[in-house]
């Protein structure tokens, strides 16, 4: 105030000081508070990419990224991850399960919190979004509220949840971390154990968590301290990329099944047993991925559906995809007719009738063509999950928070009609864990080819800071006292106007 009210016959005084002020208070607008123009890039786009590449690097493999459930990579990513959440105010600590959780709680709220969050673990020779995305995301949003002092005017607890494994690669069994919160991990899963016959209870000992039933009984949250959970991830398909949008909505996640099957014939060698006399499962393993590939390819040849009852119809076998990712064979030599072969299968589709549907006729031909050449088969389901539906009025939320960071954002990210697109989902999510605790939405992320599992999985910077500015706007929209943020918003108001008057000023001065 004393600064305005200077004696209008030192002109040239009064315009020093308020350049010298100019001077003090530009840097701090256009630092990370406003992010110069209020989309808060240096955060949600610069830092975050930089983010993710960081933890792109860390891995148990040479030359690929790879990190699976507890291993030596991810207990180094956990370090990371941490400092970055308490570098966002959060308060931080690893569950049981080595879930890693960063919360930020309201001074004396009693309103159920917003879980955040995705998996920090990776598929062997991986890109550096899938998962990652979603957990530095958050968390970049969450600064973003601290240095705006948005945080503080959370009226509902907010935790950003860094998932321990969703992909089951180590013990190919999904969602250990996610489930665990959820609470439907069952007792049972501390004796699977990985190839190296070291088990989930192992590890965790290894890792210095109790690993005991008393101890996963404690990561469960209650339903009643849960409002929402929601997930931020890149599309893994080509929808967004075709539609020429960077952000969709999710409506739901199809339900999977993952089976093992393993083939038993007579071990020989290669150039004495007569082909006819030969018990060969790799013969019938070949022929069974086929008959799989057929059935999932033209599933009405094989299933009757009537569209008068609504059976199988064209809509409901639309999205049914099945694959064959591993093959095992013992003692695996290129001269010995093998003696076991075990080969993994993976069925997904958006009607849960039609997945369980081909799950059934799939064990029934592989016991018909096993018995076709002779061999003993047997067929293991090692993971089974129901398609998730999001919940509509989340989904209604995250639309909006997504147009409005669109609207927000060069006109160039536009689309036609301007409708954020919605999108189902044909991987398998750590929403579909958490819909078991409590209602979930999804936000995808486009990304360069629909390319995911994979080195070459790529998202674009701009696309990186649109998701993080969509959550920062559904968090403002569902978290933060509406009264409170008028003010705010009121204040900022002002700090801009300051800051426009002040560059003026200072041009003027300059130009003199």
């Amino acid at each position: 105030m004393a600064l305005l009210s200077y004696p209008r016959r030192h002109p040239s005084i009064h315009l020093l000081i308020l350049s010298a002020y100019a001077l003090f208070l530009l840097p701090i607008l256009d630092g990370l508070e406003l992010g110069g123009d209020g989309l808060y890039r240096e955060i949600l786009r610069d830092e975050t990419v930089l983010r993710l590449k960081e933890l792109g690097k860390i891995s148990d493999g040479e030359g690929y990224l790879e990190r699976t459930f507890l291993s030596p990579a991810s207990i180094r990513a956990s370090a990371v991850i941490i400092s970055w959440m308490k570098d966002a105010g959060l308060t931080t600590w690893i569950d049981q399960m080595g879930n890693i959780h960063g919360r930020f709680e309201p001074t004396n709220s009693t309103k159920e919190a917003l879980l955040i969050g995705s998996h920090m673990d990776t598929v062997i020779d991986a890109g550096m979004y899938d998962g990652a995305l979603g957990i530095i995301s958050a968390i970049s949003a969450l600064k973003v509220l601290k240095v705006t002092g948005r945080l503080q005017r959370l009226t509902r607890p907010v935790e950003v949840i860094a998932f321990s494994d969703e992909e089951g690669v180590r013990f190919q069994t999904t969602f250990l971390g996610s489930a665990a919160v959820a609470g439907t991990l069952p007792e049972s899963i501390l004796q699977v154990s990985d190839k190296s016959g070291t088990t989930v209870q192992d590890v965790l000992k290894l890792n210095s968590l109790e690993g005991t039933a008393n101890a996963l009984g404690e990561v469960r949250y209650s339903p009643e301290s849960v409002g929402s959970y929601v997930e931020v991830h890149i599309e893994q398909g080509p929808v967004l990329e075709a539609l020429h949008y960077p952000l969709g909505v999710v409506k739901g996640i199809a339900g999977q099944t993952r089976l093992k099957v393993i083939i038993n014939g007579s071990q020989g060698h290669a150039g004495t047993v007569p082909m006819k006399l030969r018990r060969d499962p790799m013969v019938a393993a070949a022929e069974l991925v086929l008959t799989l590939e057929t059935l999932c390819k033209e599933p009405n040849k094989f299933l009757t559906y009537d569209e008068e009852c609504g059976c199988f119809t064209e809509e409901s076998l639309a999205g049914l995809v099945c694959t064959v990712g591993e093959l095992l064979t013992w003692p695996s030599a290129s001269n010995v007719i093998p003696g076991q072969v075990n080969f993994t299968v993976d069925i997904r589709a958006m009607d849960d009738k039609v997945r369980e549907t081909i799950v059934t006729s799939f064990s029934r031909l592989v016991l018909q063509r096993c018995d076709d050449r002779l061999v003993d088969c047997a067929v293991e389901q090692k993971h089974a999950a129901a398609a998730t539906p999001c919940d509509a009025e989340l989904t209604s939320r995250l639309e909006r928070a997504t147009r409005s960071t669109i609207s927000s954002m060069a006109a160039g990210v536009r689309r036609a009609g301007g409708e954020t697109p919605v999108l189902m989902s044909g991987a398998g999510h750590d929403a579909m864990a958490m819909a078991r605790l409590t209602k979930v939405g999804m936000l995808f992320v486009r990304c360069r080819g629909g390319v995911s599992h994979s080195p070459e999985e790529s998202v674009m910077d701009d696309d990186v800071w649109a998701a993080g500015l969509a959550l920062v706007n559904f968090i403002d929209q569902n978290a933060v006292d509406a009264a409170a943020a008028t003010a705010a918003e009121s204040a900022e108001a002002t700090t801009l106007e300051v800051r426009i008057t002040s560059r003026y000023i200072l041009g003027k001065a300059v130009a003199s």
